[in-house]
């Protein structure tokens, strides 16, 4: 329980930054960025997962990850080029990356079903987050319309991680 309690307010964290906290709306290049950022975060801890679950459903489940993130994330980057936008740093794409490098150091700490679980919270915290934040924020603050598109496609996929990541907990019971 404490460590689902911890994934969430963690995942919870990454997706509030400084700038939505104060109610600014993001621009697309830092809209871009984030959104790329989540991916690449959710490939990296699913290629941790593969290196060290022994778990079929876990491993599945994190192929799928690597699978559809980098997808998407080729998509975002085939966008950003047609548009000649360039992805913008911000504190919301700076504090996903530290806080998922901790988490990773948290995981690697982890064995057996001891990891497989705690990456499986962390997978149904962190998609909940994501997909918060792209309803309430990253969706309604992108202002091309393919981007927004772009968004809403990623958010249709993730939701479907978030509910894989949800049925892979239960069976880790």
């Amino acid at each position: 329980m404490f460590v689902r309690l911890s994934a969430a307010i963690a995942a919870v964290s990454l997706l509030s930054g400084t700038a939505f906290a104060q109610g600014a709306k993001p621009t697309d290049p830092q809209i871009a960025h984030i959104a790329y950022t989540a991916g690449v975060i959710d490939v990296a801890a699913a290629k941790q997962a593969l290196e060290k679950t022994n778990n079929k459903e876990v491993k599945a489940f994190a192929e799928d990850m690597v699978r559809d993130h980098e997808a998407v994330n080729k998509q975002a980057l085939d966008l950003v080029k047609k548009l000649n936008v360039t992805p913008e740093d911000n504190d919301t794409s700076k504090t996903l990356s530290k806080n998922a490098a901790d988490k990773r150091t948290e995981l690697a700490k982890l064995k057996g079903a001891e990891f497989d679980k705690a990456y499986v919270a962390n997978e149904v915290a962190y998609h909940k987050a994501v997909d918060s934040a792209l309803e309430t924020t990253l969706i309604p603050s992108a202002g091309n319309a393919e981007l927004k598109s772009l968004l809403q496609t990623g958010l249709k996929i993730f939701q479907g991680h978030e509910q894989h990541a949800e049925h892979v907990a239960a069976s880790l019971k």
